[in-house]
């Protein structure tokens, strides 16, 4: 059985090497990400976003964030030479495997517009599992003018509305997120946090905190059972 899960954001950022000149502006994000993910238990299942189709990925697996601009290793477990078409959710759950220093069963990749009774279906089938639960994803991409999209003044209410369901461990207000416009915010943590909202309970969230850095909302947050 699932006992805890951890909500965390993927960016490159996390990686203080892919930042140097912007490590300290990010350290909040950093520092919050590694405690949440540092709560739980191993060995990690990772559920994220990609840009395809379904795709799992398993140890041994080894990548590099030399595609974000420096040649950082990371690996989900074993000695493999760095594959170079790891998607970026896959390295970043194997850059803080590494410095949580637990095991990796696999993480499961599922689509960005996966439907909300699919994400449902894949959290009750994940249930059973005995694991910590790592959940990956981003929040809008529209926050104010530094954001890497248009800015949006939807985006301020939409995290805002995420942070205080993931606060509460609202599953049904998580389930109840507007597919549509989520897509238009460029928030693709959508389907991955429905995916954890679809794994049965009772939950009670234990922590929670939101992040907006370079105009991108980032979620962090640590559910457990009461």
């Amino acid at each position: 059985m699932i006992t805890r899960a951890a909500v965390v954001p993927h960016p490159p950022l996390l990686v203080p090497e892919l930042v140097s000149g912007a490590a300290l502006e990010t350290e909040s994000v950093r520092a919050a990400t590694l405690a949440a993910a540092g709560k739980l238990p191993g060995p990690w299942i990772a559920v994220a976003v990609g840009d395809g189709g379904r795709a799992t990925y398993a140890p041994p697996l080894s990548g590099s964030f030399l595609g974000y601009g420096v040649d950082v290793r990371a690996s989900l477990g074993g000695d493999l030479p760095a594959d170079a078409t790891i998607p970026l959710p896959v390295l970043i759950t194997a850059w803080l495997r590494e410095r949580c220093a637990v095991e990796v069963s696999r993480v499961e990749l599922v689509p960005r517009d996966l439907p909300v009774s699919d994400c449902v279906s894949f959290g009750r089938q994940l249930a059973a599992e005995d694991c910590g639960l790592l959940v990956l994803g981003d929040g809008s991409t529209r926050h104010g003018p530094r954001s890497p999209g248009a800015d949006d003044e939807r985006s301020g209410p939409f995290d805002s509305s995420v942070h205080d369901l993931l606060a509460a461990a609202d599953v049904d207000g998580l389930l109840g997120l507007d597919v549509e416009l989520a897509a238009e915010l460029g928030a693709q943590g959508r389907a991955a946090w429905q995916v954890l909202a679809g794994v049965p309970g009772p939950w009670r969230c234990s922590s929670a905190e939101f992040f907006a850095p370079f105009g991108v909302g980032y979620h962090v947050a640590v559910w457990e059972r009461p």
